[in-house]
């Protein structure tokens, strides 16, 4: 007997919830997107039409559906703080796009309805799959202990419009671009980050920042980063550098290429040809519901991203170094 599908909803069909409903309906054959939601009815319509499923244009109808196991919520990440504890209190997992929240209150207030409600709850930090970044990791042993990194991605101004609206956004390219970062700081140095200097700037933007660069001490002392972010020329990078006692990785998520160095030799890294890391994160949350496994990128491992860029803020403001506050997490 075949085994029952898993009936999934998505919170959000704009570009990036499109790639989600896409990857549901053509490469997860155990998955039915049963629903998705939009703000206007007839953009609903036409889109659930597309893709053979229901149209709601309110995420607590389609929450409360009884055809729903799952739902993924793409939405600017100011919404986050009403649509997930909604999900928590009608015990649907949920797969949450990054930024899982837009501050430190934020943050908090997600972990409290969670743990009133507790769900299991994975945060889309897609690039942890992308095929450089795990070829850098499986490396990273090679290289010894980590003291340095650098990381970098530059983009071309964003179209969205809500972008540049705090309300919506609750930042700019410090925490919807930047959190990718500081959550590989964790994933390839295993350390905490402990205080960060940053500045920012707007180039094309009027109200968000889309130019950030920031200095980052991760284990006390034990490793210092530097990560930067812009979206204000239309070339596209995604540059990491790891520096450790045996030798350096580095590589280019965007360009598809890694290589080890040491001394003055250059070895390259097969890294595979590039993957959709939109596919393969559905792919995970899914396997995880399925088999009962803790979920792969946990919400508390997307808080510890929001927490960085919320000190980047504050160093921002205030021109001093800011301290990483730690959330309370579920765990304690």
């Amino acid at each position: 007997m075949a085994a029952k599908k898993l009936r999934l909803g998505i919170i959000g069909v704009g570009k990036h919830g499109r790639r989600y409903a896409r990857h549901a309906r053509e490469d997860c054959p155990d998955v039915e997107l049963v629903g998705i939601v939009r703000g206007h009815l007839e953009a609903a319509r036409q889109t659930a039409e597309e893709f053979g499923c229901r149209a709601y244009t309110d995420y607590r109808e389609l929450i409360a559906a009884g055809e729903v196991d799952a739902i993924v919520v793409a939405v600017p990440p100011m919404l986050h703080m009403d649509i997930v504890p909604c999900a928590a209190r009608a015990g649907r997992p949920i797969l949450l796009e990054k930024p899982a929240a837009a501050n430190r209150e934020a943050a908090q207030a997600l972990v409290d309805a969670v743990r009133r409600y507790p769900v299991p709850i994975m945060v889309a930090h897609t690039l942890r799959y992308n095929g450089v970044v795990r070829a850098l990791l499986s490396h990273r042993p090679a290289i010894g202990a980590v003291h340095s990194l650098s990381l970098s991605q530059r983009f071309e101004p964003s179209s969205l419009p809500w972008i540049d609206d705090p309300a919506l956004a609750g930042g700019g390219m410090t925490l919807h671009t930047g959190v990718h970062s500081f959550d590989l700081l964790r994933l390839l140095t295993g350390l905490e980050a402990d205080r960060v200097s940053c500045q920012m700037e707007r180039v094309h933007t009027r109200h968000t920042e889309d130019s950030f660069a920031a200095i980052v001490q991760l284990g006390g002392g034990a490793a210092l980063a530097t990560v930067s972010g812009a979206r204000t020329a239309p070339g596209r990078t995604g540059h990491i550098e790891i520096a450790g006692e045996r030798g350096t990785l580095i590589g280019d998520h965007v360009l598809n290429q890694a290589s080890l160095v040491v001394g003055s030799s250059v070895r390259p890294i097969d890294v595979g040809p590039p993957v959709p890391t939109v596919r393969e994160v559905l792919g995970a949350f899914v396997e995880a519901l399925r088999t009962g496994a803790p979920m792969p990128v946990p919400l508390e491992e997307g808080l510890r991203a929001v927490a960085i860029a919320d000190a980047c803020y504050a160093s921002a403001r205030t021109g001093a170094v800011a301290a990483v506050e730690r959330f309370v997490l579920m765990n304690g």
